[in-house]
């Protein structure tokens, strides 16, 4: 009995090794994995590799076939040549190809998860490390990935044999490398000229950019390119593969050094359906040759793996800065800002000489995204209308984001348009990881620069994500998000006075105190910021903003009501009629009211449903009760402690 209790236990194992999956048959019983396993049987090195020996195998799945347009698949590419699980994979490791080219490993930590790709794809790791042991016994490892592993290879009518090759040996061979229709003779030769071999040579593991020959049509470029320039199409010691690139993170080149320090940095753009993307190189430190500033590539062949890294492909070379603003947008049809060039050149070749005899200018240029907006159908048909907003992203000043953050450290920055009367108005923001973003409102729409600093010969281009002078919000929604109209929107919270601003069948003209305006009428009635909090003001609170507050059957503008020139304008307000008189002096507005000649800040603030007029004082009666303390002698204890509350908050606020 014993025995036989022994021989059971001896032979377990066996009979559970005998009933298990193979690797083979776990990749044949799964339906997802049909296409890859489909090839996997029609190669008989794999099928052999299968049979006998301990093996890492990263599946595609049946969706990154879909994805796939290459002609050939690549069995062995797949494969490595020994059992690794996810923690033993290594930066690096050994594909079984003919020449076995390396794979390569990157860990990143994402939205709170911990992702692995392997080259440029990504491992599903909830089905992969699937250890398995074939019928000779070896350990075998599956890993489920999401995109087909494409290697380098050379193309049917190649003469030269080429295994795995490095960067350098990329750039000799690359005509007879099936890299598609690009080539990279202008840049090769310019890595020789100036003895570059070996930055393309070093072993280990780089991201080399290489811009093809359309980015050589400039006749003067190629001249620009020194060994500098080189030096800053290289991110040493990092391969970075576009699905797992750390987007928006600038990276270090080899052109990083006391004198010269260029980073850079990967992005995508929707385009439609489509994404698309982009390297830039960011110049911080210029010198006498070398420009500061931004300059963008798109990525026209990505993720070529070589024995000593991954190349890309780009559009054109970086670092250099020989195009102006115009010429930018030209340099390539269905680059970033495509369709905003379409725009312009629908006005004719008088619009786009005019930027392009500019000296001096910034362009805030909406992004092809920008352009989807629907509400934009209707305007682009108004010629009239749109050539103002296109001039409404014009600055006739070089203004890159340190000027801006320079004019904006004491006060908003207000920079005057092409337009006459409007002017462009930007916000600072830092988020907690310190990272600032910053917006630009003109014409009541408030964007975010998402690309900024783009260098010019004669100024800078900022890719902005909607397109100014086409208003989108309500008067609400306006008030609501913008950030210096936090204490108008709360006080306007009270009472229930801000709901009616979300009325699309009516017209408001709403003269709004900035945040700075409220701060600043204390100095003529102290405390008044602090009692407009408070609940037994609430009445008078919705009172005085009503003052402000203008409905009808249209809006004005600030210049239609300077049309009345000197005279006392009467406007029916939902507080009864404001009087008023409007002046203009060095193409600023300003309005009379009890006396007081208070500044039109920004002027003209389009919505949906009217338009705001930001103010630099509040209209204030001396006969306000919140002014006059009439209520204070019957403040209770319990309103003192509200009075105490709302000093914090309004503190808070400012």
């Amino acid at each position: 009995m014993t025995r036989g209790i022994v021989l059971i236990a001896l032979l377990l194992p066996l009979i559970s090794q005998m009933d298990a999956l193979t690797l083979e048959e776990k990749i044949r019983d799964d339906p997802d994995l049909s296409q890859f396993y489909s090839l996997l049987e029609r190669n008989q090195i794999a099928n052999t590799a299968l049979n006998f020996r301990s093996l890492t195998l990263f599946a595609p799945t049946n969706k990154a076939f879909q994805r796939y347009f290459g002609n050939k698949t690549y069995v062995l590419y797949h494969m490595l040549t020994v059992a690794s699980t996810l923690e033993q994979l290594k930066p690096s490791v050994t594909s079984d190809m003919e020449g076995n080219p390396p794979l390569y490993i990157t860990r990143r930590r994402w939205k709170n998860m911990d992702q692995i790709f392997v080259n440029n794809a990504q491992i599903i790791k909830s089905r992969s490390n699937i250890q398995l042991i074939n019928k000779e016994g070896k350990k075998q490892i599956l890993h489920v990935i999401d995109d087909v592993l494409q290697p380098l290879t050379t193309i049917p009518s190649s003469t030269v044999d080429v295994h795995s090759p490095d960067a350098f040996q990329f750039l000799t061979f690359s005509e007879s490398l099936d890299i598609g229709h690009h080539r990279v003779r202008s840049y090769r030769q310019k890595v020789i000229m100036h003895k570059k071999e070996y930055l393309y040579q070093t072993p280990g593991a780089h991201t080399f950019l290489i811009p093809v020959e359309e980015g050589f049509k400039s006749p003067h470029r190629p001249d620009m390119i020194d060994r500098k320039v080189i030096d800053g199409h290289i991110i040493p010691n990092q391969t970075v593969f576009t699905a797992a690139a750390p987007l928006d993170e600038p990276l270090p080149t080899a052109a990083f050094e006391d004198n010269l320090k260029v980073l850079i940095t990967f992005f995508t753009q929707a385009d439609g359906k489509n994404v698309k993307t982009y390297v830039k190189s960011q110049t911080l430190i210029g010198d006498s040759v070398h420009a500061p500033g931004v300059v963008l590539s798109e990525i026209v062949r990505a993720n070529i793996p070589v024995v000593n890294g991954v190349v890309h492909l780009i559009q054109r070379p970086l670092v250099i800065v020989d195009t102006n603003v115009i010429q930018f947008l030209e340099e390539k049809e269905d680059g970033p800002l495509s369709k905003f060039y379409e725009v312009i050149q629908d006005f004719g070749t008088e619009f786009v000489q005019q930027i392009r005899r500019m000296k001096d200018v910034t362009l805030f240029a909406p992004s092809n995204e920008a352009w989807s907006d629907p509400n934009l159908n209707n305007i682009i048909r108004n010629r009239d209308r749109m050539r103002e907003i296109l001039n409404l992203h014009i600055v006739r000043d070089r203004l890159n984001t340190d000027k801006i953050k320079t004019n904006n450290l004491n006060q908003i920055n207000q920079v005057p348009t092409l337009v006459d009367r409007r002017f462009l108005y930007f916000n600072i923001f830092t988020n907690r990881d310190r990272n600032q973003t910053i917006t630009v409102e003109g014409g009541g729409v408030n964007a975010t620069i998402i690309q900024a600093d783009i260098a010019a010969t004669n100024g800078f281009v900022h890719i902005i994500d909607k397109v100014l002078g086409v208003p989108y919000s309500t008067v609400l929604d306006k008030l609501r998000t913008d950030p210096m109209l936090k204490h108008s929107f709360n006080i306007g919270s009270q009472r229930r006075f801000n709901e009616q601003l979300a009325d699309k069948t009516r017209r408001f003209t709403y003269f709004v105190p900035r945040d700075r305006a409220w701060k600043n009428s204390e100095a003529v009635y102290p405390n008044i910021l602090t009692k407009i909090f408070l609940p037994e003001y609430a009445q008078q609170a919705a009172e005085i903003l009503g003052r402000h507050l203008i409905v009808g059957d249209r809006a004005f503008t600030m210049g239609e009501l300077r049309q009345f020139a000197n005279q006392t304008v009467e406007l029916p307000t939902v507080r009864g009629m404001l009087r008023i008189r409007v002046k203009e002096e060095d193409r600023r507005y300003s309005i009379l009211y009890n006396n007081r000649w208070i500044q039109v800040y920004r002027p003209d603030v389009e919505c949906t449903n009217g338009i705001i007029h930001v103010i630099d004082f509040p209209l204030l009666d001396d006969t306000d009760t919140i002014i006059s303390g009439a209520s204070s002698k019957y403040l209770t204890f319990a309103s003192s402690l509200h009075l105490l509350c709302a000093i914090l908050v309004a503190r808070l606020l400012i």
